[in-house]
């Protein structure tokens, strides 16, 4: 076989249909839109989610509550991935971006108190829950709050 000789196999390309261009084609005169009505029209028909008329979806549903635009998420981590890094290692926000233990820094980086601590660490974070900052310091670490 030859660069020349390929082909699509059979059946893989269908041909446009042209709307409008008499009727023979099929598709003449009012080019399959049917007779008169909004959908006939140029630049016809309803917005997405119209009921004709009827009170939409969107609309008969209660609202409730609201989004808060400064909420703050933070990039949760917890005491037993700290377990990775040597004894006596500085761990900080860029420190754990760095290694993949959180992807993106979001608005901080909290640790959680989920597991245990077996080497002596000072852990530098946006915030500490009560457990996990008592279990750092247990294991004769230190917390520091950015």
């Amino acid at each position: 076989m030859k660069l020349h000789e390929l082909k699509p196999a059979e059946g893989t390309r269908k041909e446009r249909n042209r709307v409008g261009r008499g009727t023979s084609s099929g598709n003449g005169k009012t080019s399959g839109r049917g007779q008169k009505g909004q959908k006939s029209r140029s630049g016809g028909g309803v917005r997405p989610g119209f009921e004709g008329g009827q009170m939409p979806l969107f609309q008969r549903l209660p609202k409730r509550g609201f989004t808060n635009i400064n909420r703050k998420e933070y990039a949760i981590v917890n005491l037993d991935v700290l377990n990775r890094f040597e004894d006596g290692t500085e761990i900080t926000p860029e420190l754990l971006l760095e290694s993949g233990v959180v992807s993106s820094l979001k608005s901080g980086i909290k640790v959680l108190g989920n597991g245990s601590v077996e080497n002596k660490y000072t852990v530098k974070a946006h915030k500490f829950s009560a457990s996990a900052k008592a279990a750092i310091e247990e294991a004769g670490g230190k917390v520091e709050v950015i």
